[in-house]
């Protein structure tokens, strides 16, 4: 397997199972030292034994929680050098938006909103002093795609996409790269419960190639834009990198 990253730290948040599993080994193959954080325990021990990696328990909407999954990465593997900010959760909507538990549809933005924004915050002043680092927010089709199973997931996947676009933007005469992924309809714990048996699933393999291809650093021009794993073909989005951002492609605009 190759080995273009070995010696480099990365950081997995939701990196227990699916998305964040699939990611965390396919970078341990590319040579690079894993940390996954989770908020169950026996799920990050497993793909931590996996990868070789480190397994670190926490809550990204708590930012005590986050503080200290960044010191015990950056203590026991070394400074980070790519984050993949992956957590996230879904409510059931049956009834619509309007009718969900107050408390239930608020935690879905302290999960995939807040604890995308905790994770990039804690490790942006290290990045910067260091000279380097690349962040991976995970988004989702659902910011733009009409037809949205909930409120409350599609609506915090939008938030994801644009902070991360205005971050890329802030960052962007710094060494710092900030990214904004769909992984796709990948089938996990997390999305089958809402989705049928023949739903259009995305292979498990889309999202970690992505995501390896950003940690090399060839795609960095294209920092800020809305990159989806399945739909976007790699080599020919790094090909077209000026194209794209001369045209303001990849991303998600309101044209009148």
């Amino acid at each position: 397997m190759p080995s273009d990253l070995a010696g480099q730290i990365a950081l997995i948040t939701g990196g227990g199972r699916g998305i964040g599993r699939y990611v965390a080994l396919e970078l341990a193959e590319a040579g690079m030292k894993v940390a996954v954080s989770a908020r169950t325990r026996s799920q990050v021990n497993e793909t931590a034994a996996e990868t070789g990696g480190l397994a670190i328990e926490a809550d990204v909407a708590k930012p005590e929680d986050i503080e200290r999954m960044v010191i015990e990465t950056e203590a026991q593997l070394g400074p980070i050098d790519l984050v993949v900010a992956n957590a996230g959760i879904m409510t059931s909507e049956p009834e619509g938006g309007w009718a969900a538990d107050p408390d239930e549809w608020w935690r879905v933005f302290e999960v995939n909103v807040r604890g995308v924004y905790l994770t990039d915050r804690a490790v942006i002043p290290g990045m910067l002093a260091r000279g380097r680092g690349r962040i991976v927010n995970v988004a989702s089709g659902a910011a733009y795609l009409p037809g949205s199973p909930g409120s409350a997931y599609g609506g915090s996947k939008a938030a994801v996409h644009r902070m991360s676009e205005v971050l890329a933007n802030q960052l962007k005469d710094t060494p710092v790269r900030v990214f904004s992924i769909s992984p796709g309809l990948v089938r996990t714990a997390l999305t089958e419960p809402y989705l049928s048996e023949d739903a259009p699933w995305t292979p498990d393999e889309c999202a970690p190639r992505l995501v390896h291809r950003i940690a090399t650093g060839r795609l960095d021009a294209l920092a800020g834009r809305y990159l989806h794993a399945e739909h976007d073909d790699l080599d020919d989005i790094e090909r077209r990198a000026d194209e794209i951002v001369a045209n303001d492609l990849n991303a998600i605009r309101l044209r009148r």
